[in-house]
C-alpha cells in the first residue's frame, strides 16, 4: 500500500498559511500548467483537460485539490505511473451504463470523458452511469459540477483511492478507507447547488498541508496509531500512522463510516476492481452518474422544488447575527467569478514547487497582476 508521507512529502522550504497570495490572470496560469504537462509528455488533448480542471478547482476554492496537485501529476508522468495517451479500455457497456479501465490516464480527462459518454444516454433514456477502475488522481470533484448542472441534469462522482488507507471505519484504529469525496451538483431556477464533502472530517492533501504549516485542527479531527484523539495532523505521517477520523468525529462518525462503506460500494464494487486487488499507486476508483430530470417530472417542476428549498434555507435565520446561510457551492462559484475578474489567488506554495521544472523546460512562469 502506498505510503501517504512519500506522497505528501514536506515542501522544502515549508511556507507559512500566513504568507500573503499572489494573484494571477486565470489564462496565464491554465497555459503555465498546460506547458508543464505537454514538456511532461502529456498528449496535447489530455494536458488542456488537466491543466482546466487544475485551475478550476483554485477558481472555486479548493486549493488542495487545485493546482498545488500539478508538481505531483508531473512526477508521476515522468515514473510512468500516469499514463501519457489513449483512451481508456472499455470493460462493458449496456445501453446507458459502462464500465471502463482507465489504464492510469489522467483522471480529470476520464472523469471529463465520461460526462461526455453519458450526457447524451441521459438525455434519452433519463440517466446514465460510466464505473471507472484504474484511474489516476481525479482531483477536485466540485471541477466537474457546474457545466452539467448548468444544462439542466444532475450529475454526481464519487471516488476511492484503493492504494492508500488513512480513514479508520467508526470505533476502529485500523485505516481501511480514503476520504472517499462525493460531489453532487444540480440546477435551480439561479447558481447550481454543488455540493462537495468526503466521508472523512478532514482529508489527507488538507492534513498534509497543516501539517507543513505547524497549525493544528479545530477539534480533535485525527487518533494516533494507540487510538487517543488528537488536533494534530503529523499523526497521519507517523509511523506507525495515525488515521482521520470519519465524518461526524468521535460522536457521530457512523453517519460517516456509512457514506465510506457506500461509495466503496459505488467505485470498486461496481468498477469491479478496489481493495480486493493488488495496489498500483496514486489512483482512484470512480463512478460517475447524470439524471435528467425531463425524463421524471419535467426540469420545469424540478427546478420549482430546488428553488423553493433553496430559498428557504437562505431565509432560514442566521445563527450567529451577519452570516447568512449559504448553499453549498454559492461561495465557490463567487470565489470563481471574483478571480476572473481580479486574478487567481494562489497558495505561495505553489509556483516554487514547479520553478526548478519550469526552468529546466524553459517554460516562463507567469508574472503576478
Amino acid at each position: 500500500m502506498t505510503s501517504l508521507d512519500a506522497r505528501y512529502a514536506r515542501p522544502a522550504p515549508p511556507v507559512s498559511a500566513n504568507t500573503e497570495r499572489q494573484r494571477f490572470h486565470a489564462h496565464e496560469i491554465r497555459a503555465y500548467a498546460n506547458a508543464l504537462l505537454d514538456a511532461a509528455g502529456l498528449s496535447a488533448e489530455l494536458a488542456r483537460e488537466v491543466a482546466a480542471v487544475l485551475l478550476e478547482g483554485d477558481l472555486l476554492g479548493h486549493d488542495t485539490h487545485g493546482l498545488h496537485l500539478l508538481a505531483g501529476y508531473l512526477r508521476e508522468l515522468d515514473s510512468g505511473a500516469m499514463t501519457r495517451e489513449g483512451p481508456p479500455r472499455v470493460l462493458s457497456e449496456r445501453s446507458v451504463v459502462a464500465t471502463w479501465d482507465g489504464q492510469r490516464l489522467p483522471g480529470p480527462w476520464l472523469v471529463r470523458e465520461a460526462i461526455r459518454w453519458a450526457t447524451p444516454r441521459a438525455r434519452e433514456h433519463g440517466q446514465a452511469s460510466v464505473a471507472i477502475r484504474r484511474s489516476h488522481h481525479i482531483a477536485c470533484l466540485a471541477a466537474y459540477l457546474e457545466a452539467p448542472a448548468r444544462d439542466g441534469l444532475v450529475v454526481m462522482v464519487s471516488s476511492s483511492d484503493p492504494a492508500v488507507a488513512s480513514v479508520a471505519p467508526y470505533g476502529g484504529t485500523t485505516a481501511v478507507f480514503t476520504p472517499n469525496p462525493v460531489a453532487a451538483g444540480f440546477p435551480t431556477e439561479g447558481d447550481p447547488v454543488m455540493i462537495d464533502i468526503s466521508a472523512s472530517i478532514t482529508t489527507n492533501g488538507m492534513s498534509a498541508r497543516m501539517r507543513d504549516a505547524g497549525e493544528l485542527g479545530r477539534h480533535d479531527w485525527w487518533l494516533d496509531a494507540a487510538g487517543h484523539p488528537t488536533r494534530n495532523p503529523a499523526v497521519l505521517f507517523e509511523k506507525p500512522p495515525g488515521t482521520i477520523l470519519p465524518l461526524g468525529g468521535l460522536d457521530a462518525g457512523h453517519k460517516g463510516y456509512g457514506l465510506a462503506l457506500l461509495i466503496e460500494a459505488l467505485t470498486g464494487g461496481l468498477a469491479g476492481h478496489g481493495r480486493a486487488d493488488p495496489a498500483e499507486g496514486w489512483g482512484a476508483t470512480v463512478h460517475v452518474q447524470l439524471i435528467d430530470p425531463s425524463a421524471f417530472s419535467g426540469l420545469e417542476a424540478f427546478r420549482r422544488q430546488t428553488e423553493h428549498v433553496a430559498r428557504a434555507c437562505r431565509q432560514s435565520s442566521p445563527r450567529i447575527v451577519g452570516e447568512p446561510v449559504r448553499l453549498p457551492g454559492e461561495r465557490g462559484l463567487a470565489r470563481k467569478r471574483e478571480q476572473l475578474e481580479h486574478g487567481v489567488a494562489l497558495h505561495p506554495a505553489i509556483l516554487p514547487s514547479l520553478a526548478a521544472r519550469a526552468q529546466q523546460a524553459g517554460i516562463q512562469a507567469p508574472a503576478p497582476r
